[in-house]
């Protein structure tokens, strides 16, 4: 006989391990469901009296339904050394079977079970953006090396590789375009649905699609350290964090457990010997005293809660690094603020320019350009960006040019002294009647001026500012809305940052502060504010990230800054942050109504228990009902 060729048999290997893998996640649902099939035999089979059958059937019930959570308890209680809710049931469904009520104790473990079930789901659930967004994630990118093109593994990309993506494909790795022009949808890590057009030069990021161009991208960052990989790090990091009140549920569930256990050893007795309650009815509502004392809502009222605001936020581009900043972000009673890069785009722009009128334009501006082109300095490049952007004068090269540090540059041109900086670097009194009375208007508005000086003459002055974003007046706004104070800390001098301020709409600001500064002002406001949060993006913010009660940075800041902030804003849209707020009081409404209504269940059902008006079925449904009602209400933070 010919044997199964070896290729089928690992086929069919593979087959059963996939579908294993799809029932994995469910196993502990479908146990709970079998559980309740057997409930369901055993009452058929014996409806009005239990028998050997009915009984056997309960048996599997307990087995098969309680299993998964005994053998959890047993595990904890060992580990801990510490008795837990899961021992409770346990020993509660046991009390039950002793005292001839099989089908109530299978109820419980059912329902029990069954909230159990719901409480993997939850979490399950909240995974669920980090798994769909690795399955976004390409492992494989077409190299473009010595003219030839060749698929490689995502993981062997190194800085300055050189990719081409195809229409329809997703971004690999980060980069940016070196040539080609594309529209890229950046849902997966920005939420924003509509479509961005990427050109030469601009940036695009790994798991987002490229559209409808062929582009070719420089890689600027390895696959470890790209945003995509930071968003899915940053996540698990926070799933796995518990906040302070879910820290203080779990240290006040074994305590409890050991009250509970104490209060029904008691009822074993007492109420025989002082009330002359028979023994099967002392014994009973001892037993019908352990289900309902179970704090099983009390401890699932926090933790499903979390999970799903911290999904929620991860899908709007908030990512949290543990359940304590989200809980602490609605007690923030004001917000610091970074002015580079935070409240502004971090990038000087030019808003003037005032030229001399027996000079043509375009010919001057060629000569700024060509001697600021030497110049690494931002205002120099802003200069050249803004000239080039304007005008198609090709520019030349100095004979000579000579940078002074902090004041400016002087260069010969077209054997011409040329001179381009600061008005006291020209000359300021020239510079200031050159400019008649502009110079103090521009100062006043917060921008900085660069002069332009031909040999003895002033022939020019160009005004340049950090323009403040287009969404953070509106983000101030709503924050304002919410009741918090907004303060921003800024380097620049007195002028400027009055100016930045009353254009972003900022309360109050505080100008000239160096790092250490920030720190100490920080400190000050948490002696007036008690909790206050820092926004900012870049090194010299860290310190003062790391001080504020909840740092939070602009997702394209430093990399100091991510690590340092406890909540990171992916697009730099700083109105994420009052949506962040609004998540977090609702997480917390939620939590307070969940446990307020734990509290009172069990509170209802020890009253009437005591009051021997609560039968054993109907403690099991609102105990276990009360778990799964709160499991759902913390789910409701998912939409």
């Amino acid at each position: 006989m010919e044997s199964q060729p070896k290729t089928l048999t690992i086929q069919n290997e593979n087959q059963k391990f996939v579908l294993w893998e799809k029932v994995l996640p469910h196993l502990e649902l479908i146990a709970a469901l079998v559980s309740g099939v057997f409930i369901l035999l055993g009452w058929l089979f014996s409806p009005e009296e239990t028998t050997t059958l009915s009984i056997v059937l309960y048996l599997l019930a307990f087995v098969i339904g309680g299993f998964a959570k005994a053998k959890e308890g047993i595990e904890e209680t060992i580990e801990n050394r510490e008795l837990n809710v899961e021992m409770l049931m346990v020993f509660a469904a046991i009390g039950s079977a002793i005292i001839g009520y099989w089908a109530e104790g299978a109820i419980l473990i059912f329902i029990f079970a069954l909230s159990g079930a719901l409480e993997t789901y939850t979490m399950n659930k909240s995974q669920k953006e980090i798994s769909s967004l690795m399955d976004l994630q390409p492992e494989q990118a077409l190299l473009v090396k010595g003219g030839t093109e060749k698929y490689v593994h995502v993981s062997t990309l190194v800085i300055g590789d050189t990719i081409l993506i195809k229409p329809g494909e997703r971004v690999p790795a980060d980069g940016v375009i070196v040539s080609g022009t594309t529209t890229i949808d950046e849902a997966a890590i920005s939420g924003e649905s509509l479509p961005v057009t990427k050109q030469l030069e601009d940036e695009v990021f790994a798991g987002t699609v490229n559209m409808n161009g062929a582009i070719t991208v420089k890689i600027t960052k390895p696959n470890s350290e790209s945003l995509f990989q930071k968003i899915i790090d940053l996540v698990q990091t926070a799933q796995s964090e518990k906040s302070p009140s879910q820290l203080f549920i779990e240290k006040f569930e074994g305590t409890y457990v050991k009250i509970v256990l104490v209060v029904v050893f008691l009822m074993l007795f007492v109420p025989h010997f002082l009330l002359g309650w028979s023994w099967t009815e002392t014994f009973y509502r001892a037993m019908v005293l352990l289900v309902v004392a179970s704090p099983c809502a009390l401890v699932a009222s926090i933790m499903p809660a979390s999970l799903a605001a911290i999904s929620k936020g991860a899908r709007n581009g908030i990512l949290f690094k543990g359940g304590i900043h989200l809980e602490n972000l609605s007690n923030l009673k004001a917000i610091a603020f970074d002015k580079t890069g935070t409240l502004t785009q971090g990038k000087p722009v030019v808003t003037d320019v005032i030229l001399h009128s027996d000079y043509e334009e375009n010919q001057l501006l060629g000569i700024i350009a060509s001697i600021e082109n030497q110049s690494n300095h931002p205002l120099a490049q802003a200069i050249v960006h803004h000239v080039k952007k304007k005008t198609t004068t090709k520019l030349s090269q100095p004979q000579n040019l000579e940078d002074v540090a902090g004041w400016g540059v002087k260069a010969i041109l077209f054997d011409k002294e040329w001179k381009i900086g600061k008005a006291e670097f020209v000359d300021k009194s020239a510079a200031k009647q050159f400019s008649n009375g502009i110079y103090e208007e521009l100062e006043r508005q917060g921008k900085t001026t660069v002069f332009i000086k031909e040999e003895a003459k002033i022939v020019g002055v160009i005004a340049l500012k950090d323009t403040v974003r287009k969404e953070t007046v509106k983000a101030l706004q709503m924050l304002k809305e919410e009741g918090i104070e907004t303060i921003m800390l800024t380097g620049d001098s007195e002028k400027t940052a009055a100016a930045i301020a009353a254009e972003a709409n900022v309360k109050s600001y505080i100008s000239e502060c160096l790092p250490q500064t920030k720190v100490s002002e920080l400190k000050k406001l948490k002696d007036n504010y008690q909790t206050v949060a820092m926004v900012g993006d870049g090194i010299n913010d860290a310190p003062a990230l790391a001080t504020a009660n909840v740092g939070i940075a602009m997702g394209e800041g430093t990399d100091v800054a991510l690590e340092t902030a406890d909540i990171v804003l992916m697009k730099n849209d700083l109105a994420k942050i009052a949506d962040a707020i609004k998540l977090s009081k609702k997480m917390n409404r939620i939590v307070k109504q969940n446990i307020i209504f734990s509290i009172a269940v069990i509170m209802i059902l020890i009253s009437t228990n005591f009051l021997q008006l609560l039968q054993l079925p109907f403690g099991v449904i609102g105990h276990e009902g009360s778990t799964i009602l709160v499991i759902l209400n913390g789910l409701r933070l998912l939409k």
